[in-house]
């Protein structure tokens, strides 16, 4: 998915977004609970990929103090954060391409984002403009699907699409490797396994259909599993690691393991 098609995409789901975001939240809140622990210092903190802003209040409680700040790449989920955003609330939001932000060179002491690598083509570019923004020992949080995340849909996704790639989630080995080869120090990650359970068919395709699921899709889903609970298995990988203060050099991109394709047959 091009990052056109994201933007597009983000944005036909914005609306409904907030109601069928339990692996979003899931992923949120336990990005959130590592934070505690780790002592850092922050005036400027980066929600990276903040969809409807449901990460910028509880930054704020975190980094008291802190200048935060929502970005994403959809102007409807900006809409839609920006709704939710009561007189109280100190953060800012503003729509930038996660991969060319609008912030000064290490001038950020905290970048937080949660789910966002699967929906960047290249791991190693996202972690290399958080070494360009993030300041010498500032922190990046970030966390990611690891590849036994949704094993059941994709079985069921393969009849309709033989090649499709976008179900390959990097394990937290590569992730943390790519982050160290991008420039970031001292990566620590570890992983949560967890379920998302439905009752049926039909609440699978409702959620579904609340993301605008293709109706390909959701014929083949309800030929596949025609009734009775249904089950995806998750795997969530967190990691955080801190800035270097180092640049990438102009001109110079280094191809990670991970981001490599398989040539077609």
């Amino acid at each position: 998915m091009g990052i056109r098609d994201a933007q597009r995409y983000a944005d036909e789901v914005s609306a409904a977004f907030d109601s069928v975001d339990f692996v979003y939240a899931t992923a949120r809140d336990g990005l959130l609970s590592r934070l505690q622990p780790v002592v850092v210092t922050a005036q400027n903190v980066i929600d990276l990929g903040t969809a409807t802003g449901s990460a910028c209040r509880p930054l704020a409680r975190r980094f008291r103090g802190a200048r935060i700040i929502g970005v994403d790449l959809s102007i409807g989920m900006l809409r839609k954060a920006r709704g939710k955003r009561g007189w109280l609330d100190r953060y800012s939001l503003i729509q930038a391409n996660a991969e060319q932000l609008p912030f000064a060179d290490h001038s950020v002491d905290v970048v937080f984002a949660n789910l966002l690598l699967p929906w960047v083509g290249a791991p190693g570019r996202l972690f290399g403009e958080v070494v360009r923004v993030l300041r010498k020992d500032g922190l990046f949080a970030f966390s990611a699907l690891g590849p036994d995340s949704l094993l059941e849909l994709r079985q069921a996704l393969q009849p309709l699409m033989p090649r499709w790639e976008a179900g390959r989630f990097p394990d937290m080995h590569d992730l943390g490797d790519a982050a160290v080869r991008a420039g970031l120090k001292d990566p620590v990650l570890d992983v949560d396994r967890t379920e998302v359970a439905y009752d049926s068919v039909a609440s699978i395709e409702r959620d579904l259909r609340a993301v605008r699921a293709p109706a390909t899709l959701l014929a083949a889903l309800g030929e596949r599993w025609k009734a009775g609970p249904r089950r995806f298995d998750l795997e969530l990988v967190f990691g955080h690691c801190w800035g270097s203060g180092a640049f990438p050099q102009s001109g110079e991109y280094r191809l990670d393991p991970v981001e490599i394709g398989h040539r077609a047959r």
